[in-house]
């Protein structure tokens, strides 16, 4: 027997000691488990998840500080807590180990040679790796080996694609990839199929990818172009075992998650040969025979299991609650999930440029984002002394969006800037080195004046690099004070009010030094200068001002970011100087989470992302979180592990039903389902401005929800948010995608309840439900509008308890505003009238209307764009044509009371497409 004829199977576990310890027999059972994740409502951020339980705390186990507790010294503050739950269909879990998989041996069923069809359904969090991004493979399925003679076949993904590889020799390998990159998506279960056509009929080879949505069975849709490769080829028969997760010796990313099922067959589309379906097998169970007859055996730490972790967080108190008789002794915790730590107690990270210039081992660096009392610039470079400055305002030019504030030259007629910065010595020998900084001079001096002297050995013992608004002179001094070489350079005015990247490098040529001056505008264009002479090339050894100070001409410049390398070359700076202003959402998340350690999940694709703006000094969580902002998707908590889940804004277009509902069937909504009609998500006058750049207002004048006044309207209900957005060419769109999700002309359904007990047929498509996914309420009562009931889940609120207590409670928020076009589509596809009316009333069995379009062109009566269904007071009727090219034209309808609604319309009731195309931001 199962749930919830047997008592719900739960789990709890501390990390102690660097391994989960079950805790389970200490926790309170006449205390339910309260678990909450996500968001209340759309268009907020997602608050940290929260577990609440109680420990049986009789024997002291539970106080931190008891030194007689078999957990002294192990718990305490934020030691991780997981909780599950033992339900459900069985999956083969793999954690992401090279030594977990299921595997079965050769056999002569195994050995195909010819064509070949391999078919997987799997729930992962790492289909493809974004954080390594090109050239990162993850194993699914294969029969190959490392050594040669071992090589067979091997499906997987590859740089963001589905991929697959193959030997006709056991050696050497062949490939293919999708033509599209991975459909990620937002449950992480999907269905994948790879064919081998191994002889086309045209002297080639063809390799075709399909998707399904789950099973291995179809229907399947074709993924990209079929691959077509000249030559035909045949699969090598080797003796290497079919293995499922670690499908190959070959060191890819391993898979994390769940593989529900794998399947091979011998010809496209033929016999079955090897067939795992890890749903049939018990859980626990070490190995199994699949429909086919192999014999599979799972290896650790793979296992077979039904178990569903619920919640993964951080307990940060230990409170200790006893009643008067010292027999009841407990603590209640409230376990976090990593959100609320990365929310409190953090600081500012650094600038862009001071996190990722030391990382390229500079000799010295110097970033002078010092406060406004400083007088020295320390390096965080280990053994470089402090940079010192005199007579300048520190923490003053603050524009550069990579930097935090920087000195700016002030003699104000007194003593002049004096700056100097040792360079430590390298520690080989070197033939080129550079020195980089970075100004800002907004006034353009007009007589020559020295921006930069570097010292070194060699035949020049001083550079001079000085400008004017017309000329930059390059001097090289020995060290007797001679001239080896002056060079002019003609320049302009485009070397000062912007902030300008300067890169000098020294390269030993044979008997010559050459030189190279380049100058980049921060975010813009570089232009360079260069020249050789006679001598060698030495070391730097310093940095400076000239020796008698900056001239007060130079009054006003800003300094910083001053760096000497022992190369002429380091991409130190690339993308730092620019705050990686551009970069998708997803990828500044991706790159921002391998930087600070912190595992990051995306279920879309980071290259298709909106673009963000440059990234400011702030806290990590801030940053994450402006860039969820600016593309408008989900961040939120990972559910099975510690780390962070990004769910793009694409991903919740036209999205599948991860949980579909039956309102008739006995259990499936629990009351109360309770629809809503007010205006708390109302927002119909929408300004976006972009930090630091343009704003956008938009309005919605006409209809139900516009800013008319009541009975033509709701009146004004307006909002306004700043965005960290690449151009300002994005906030007019961005204004325009959320007067859309402001103005949603449905009844919200925010509470939406799924009783586990009573329905335990729905518990692998209930648990498996989180923020953004999609759910859906057929055959609603006959007092609601007819269904289904259209729902995007945004947060939930779940119940544990024994022996059979397990509820969830969706926050929901409608589901139709996600819902966009798509071109081509015979459904989506399908550009909506300005404004049609009935020209005269009709009953409820007419065949025939009498439409008026009162503003724009005319219905369209062409006869490839039948049939189609439209929307009149409520009822959705079927069009089969439509006659005529002005008012009144005349519908002809094949279907009445398509959703159920029977009704007579009087003249003048609106009508317009039921589905009709919304254009996606």
């Amino acid at each position: 027997m199962v749930f919830p004829q047997t008592p719900l199977t739960v789990l709890v576990e501390l990390w102690i000691g660097g391994t989960w310890v079950d805790v389970t027999s200490d926790v309170y059972t006449a205390n339910k488990i309260v678990i909450s994740r996500g968001r209340a409502d759309e268009g907020v951020r997602v608050d940290p998840g929260k577990c609440t339980l109680t420990f049986n705390n009789r024997s002291g186990k539970y106080s931190p500080r008891n030194p007689l507790s078999p957990y002294y010294l192990l718990i305490g503050r934020n030691t991780l807590i997981r909780v599950s739950v033992k339900a459900g269909t069985p999956f083969l879990d793999l954690p992401g180990s090279s030594t977990a998989y299921a595997s079965t041996p050769d056999t002569a069923a195994l050995d195909i040679t010819g064509d070949l069809d391999v078919r997987i359904d799997a729930t992962l969090s790492n289909w493809t790796d974004y954080a390594t991004g090109s050239g990162s493979t993850t194993h699914l399925v294969g029969k190959l080996g490392f050594a040669g003679g071992t090589k067979s076949w091997f499906l997987g993904t590859r740089n963001r694609a589905l991929y697959f590889e193959w030997s006709a020799d056991g050696t050497a390998t062949l490939s293919a990839s999708s033509t599209l990159p991975f459909p990620n998506t937002a449950s992480g279960r999907i269905a994948l199929r790879a064919t081998l056509d191994v002889d086309n009929g045209a002297g080639g080879r063809t390799v075709t990818f399909y998707t399904a949505p789950s099973g291995t069975s179809g229907p399947w849709t074709q993924f990209g172009s079929a691959v077509v490769q000249a030559g035909t080829t045949s699969i090598f028969n080797s003796a290497t075992a079919l293995r499922v997760g670690r499908a190959t010796d070959v060191g890819f990313t391993q898979p994390n998650g769940r593989f529900h099922k794998a399947e091979v067959r011998s010809g496209i589309g033929g016999s079955v040969v090897a067939v795992p379906d890890f749903s049939i097998p018990a859980a626990g169970a070490g190995s199994f025979v699949d429909s086919a007859g192999l014999t599979w055996t799972v290896t650790a730490p793979a296992t077979i299991t039904n178990r569903r972790t619920r919640f993964i967080g951080e307990v940060s108190s230990w409170p200790s609650r006893w009643d008067v008789s010292g027999k009841d002794v407990r603590v209640p915790v409230e376990a976090a999930g990593i959100l609320r730590r990365l929310g409190q107690g953090t600081k500012a990270l650094d600038s862009t440029l001071r996190r990722r210039i030391p990382s390229y081992t500079p000799l010295a660096y110097w970033p002078m984002e010092e406060g406004a009392s400083a007088t020295r610039a320390y390096s965080p470079v280990a053994g470089v002394a402090p940079l010192t400055l005199t007579r300048a305002t520190w923490a003053s030019a603050d524009t550069l969006a990579s930097s935090n504030a920087l000195p700016v030259l002030a003699s104000s007629g007194a003593d002049l800037p004096m700056m100097s910065g040792r360079i430590p010595a390298p520690t080989a020998a070197i033939t080129s080195w550079a020195v980089r900084y970075i100004y800002r001079l907004d006034t353009a001096n007009t007589t020559l004046r020295t921006f930069m002297r570097i010292l070194s050995t060699g035949t020049v013992a001083e550079w001079y690099i000085q400008q004017r608004n017309d000329l930059t002179r390059i001097i090289g001094l020995a060290t007797d004070g001679t001239t080896v070489f002056t060079q002019d350079v003609a320049t302009g005015t485009d070397l000062y009010g912007a902030w300008i990247h300067v890169r000098f490098t020294a390269t030993q040529n044979g008997g010559n030094v050459d030189w190279v001056i380049t100058w980049t505008d921060v975010g813009g264009d570089a232009g360079n200068a260069f020249a050789s002479f006679a001598g060698t090339v030495g070391r730097p050894t310093g940095v400076a001002s000239p020796p008698d100070g900056y001239s007060a001409d130079l009054d006003g410049m800003a300094l910083g970011h001053i760096s000497a390398w022992p190369s002429n070359t380091t991409t130190a700076y690339s993308g730092a100087i620019d705050a990686w202003t551009g970069e998708t959402a997803g990828a500044r998340m991706t790159r921002l989470g391998v930087e600070e350690n912190l595992p990051l999940t995306q279920y879309g694709d980071p290259t298709t992302q909106e673009q963000v703006g440059p990234q400011r000094p702030d806290t990590l969580l801030t940053l994450f979180e402006e860039a969820a902002d600016a593309d408008g998707g989900i961040l939120s908590e990972q559910r099975e592990s510690v780390g962070l889940t990004y769910r793009d804004r694409n991903s919740l277009y036209n999205q599948p039903v991860a949980l579909a509902l039956n309102y008739q069937s006995p259990g499936h909504v629990a009351p109360p389902l309770e629809p809503v009609d007010d205006d708390q998500n109302i927002r119909n006058d929408i300004t976006v401005q972009r930090t630091d750049g343009a704003s956008a207002r938009l309005t919605l004048d006409t209809g139900a929800l516009s800013t008319a006044a009541p009975p033509g309207g709701v009146g004004v209900y307006d909002d306004s948010l700043t965005l960290n957005l690449y151009s300002d060419d994005q906030v007019q769109q961005q204004a325009a995608w959320r007067l859309h999700l402001g103005t949603v002309d449905e009844a919200r359904y925010p509470l939406l309840h799924v009783d586990l007990a009573a329905a335990p047929t729905l518990i692998d498509s209930a648990t498996g439900l989180d923020s953004g996914d999609r759910a859906t309420i057929a055959n609603p009562p006959a007092w609601l509008p007819p269904g289904p009931i259209d729902l995007l889940a945004q947060g939930y609120t779940e119940t544990i308890g024994h022996p059979a207590d397990w509820g969830l409670e969706f926050n929901c928020t409608p589901a139709s505003p996600w819902t966009v076009g798509v071109t081509g589509d015979s459904l989506l596809g399908r550009a909506d009238i300005s404004s049609s009316e009935l020209a005269t009333g009709i009953n409820s069995t007419a065949l025939t209307l009498s439409v008026n379009t009162t503003t724009g062109p005319s219905w369209n009566t062409g006869g490839a764009d039948f049939p189609f269904n439209i929307r009149l007071g409520g009822e959705v009727m079927t069009v089969s044509a439509i006659s005529g090219t002005s008012n009144p034209q005349t519908f002809t309808i094949s279907a009445r009371s398509v959703n159920g609604i029977v009704k007579s319309h009087s003249a003048s009731t609106p009508l317009a497409l039921a589905q009709p195309a919304v254009i996606a931001q």
